[in-house]
């Protein structure tokens, strides 16, 4: 068995038992993860990282976050077959590819073409077929669209970013990162229920500023 097989069986089993002990034992979730190398989504010099809760460089100054975080999202989503999904931050393509696989189609954007090109390519080595990567200033969404079912940003926004909300579906739930202060970013999850809306703040997270507008150069 070659070494990234061994990580990947390795990192997975070692990944599942520790989601386990958070209460996450969602079998379809944790099987389309599996279905889905991470290892295909990291720089190769980090492939012995790629299911440490560590945080990994890539291009353009970003990151992947660790997997645990990752996983920990997907499962607030309550992701289902049908379902349309917008992520506003592809980084490494690796959340978009796992939702792909328990959704109808995933629509993800990134102002970086650099990131957009990379992650495009990891995705396709899955064979994961219902995602497009495109390149788009994220930061209200993405108009014209229509109206999705779950919507995962990350990258932080200084206040609840409302301007989604016209872009939910009545049931769909948005998760978004806020800067709570000046150092601290926290999860918030936000639920559509016709007119009215349900918030929640979850846990710190360590995303970055969003930044408006396409990158041009990168």
């Amino acid at each position: 068995m070659n070494t990234a097989r061994v990580i990947e069986k390795e990192g997975f089993a070692a990944l599942a038992l520790r989601l386990r002990g958070e209460g996450i034992n969602n079998l379809d979730l944790l099987t389309a993860v599996e279905q889905t190398p991470r290892t295909l989504f990291v720089p190769p010099q980090f492939s012995g990282d790629a299911y440490s809760s560590r945080l990994l460089p890539i291009d353009c100054g970003s990151f992947v976050e660790g997997v645990d975080l990752a996983v920990r999202l997907l499962h607030l989503l309550n992701l289902k077959s049908g379902q349309r999904v917008l992520e506003v931050g592809t980084g490494s393509g690796f959340t978009a590819a796992v939702m792909g696989r328990l959704t109808e189609r995933v629509l993800t954007v990134d102002r970086y073409k650099t990131l957009v090109a990379g992650a495009q390519q990891n995705i396709e080595k899955t064979g994961v077929r219902n995602v497009i990567v495109r390149q788009a200033d994220g930061s209200n969404g993405l108009v014209g669209e229509g109206t999705f079912d779950r919507i995962l940003v990350t990258a932080a926004f200084p206040a609840m970013p409302r301007q989604f909300v016209d872009q939910l579906v009545s049931g769909g739930m948005l998760l978004a990162p806020v800067m709570v202060s000046d150092e601290t970013c926290r999860m918030v999850k936000l639920v559509k229920t016709g007119s009215r809306f349900d918030r929640e703040d979850l846990f710190e997270v360590p995303y970055l500023p969003i930044v408006p507008h396409q990158a041009r150069a990168l």
